[in-house]
């Protein structure tokens, strides 16, 4: 169960760190007027999304549902009001997650896209699930 739980925080880390910088990116991306520069944040976007960022968010679910359901601990967790909260707050990144993709085939398209002001508001709102998330896990509240 340990081993499951630590690769699972791996991913998770890994995920968030796709889910942090992806949108500065985009700030960033948005606020370039050279074709070279252009050129540079395409690549490293579609790396961040297609080498990182998808990879990790497969592992952090799938591993995540091996820790629910490991050891009887499912009929623990499907009764427990923080969980189901957890599961939407997850549902929620999932959902960022592939907007952030969006976002990045417009930047590849050469389609109009957002300003970088309205990314940096973005950049934000994975770190509010992030600390309702971790705040559920440790207190395990509302039970």
């Amino acid at each position: 169960m340990l081993w499951l739980k630590s690769f699972h925080i791996i991913a998770v880390v890994c995920w968030f760190a796709m889910l942090f910088y992806m949108p500065r990116l985009f700030v960033y991306h948005a606020m370039t007027d050279d074709e070279a520069g252009k050129e540079r944040f395409k690549v490293m976007e579609r790396k961040l999304y297609r080498g990182i960022g998808t990879p990790s968010m497969i592992a952090t679910i799938l591993l995540g549902f091996g820790t629910a359901f490991h050891g009887g601990m499912w009929a623990y967790y499907s009764q427990a009001t923080w969980f189901w909260i957890k599961i939407a707050l997850v549902a929620s990144l999932v959902i960022y997650h592939f907007v952030c993709g969006h976002y990045m085939k417009r930047f590849a398209r050469g389609e109009q896209v957002p300003g970088h002001v309205f990314f940096r508001i973005f950049n934000e709102l994975p770190v509010v699930v992030l600390i309702a998330a971790v705040i559920l896990v440790v207190l395990k509240q509302p039970a």
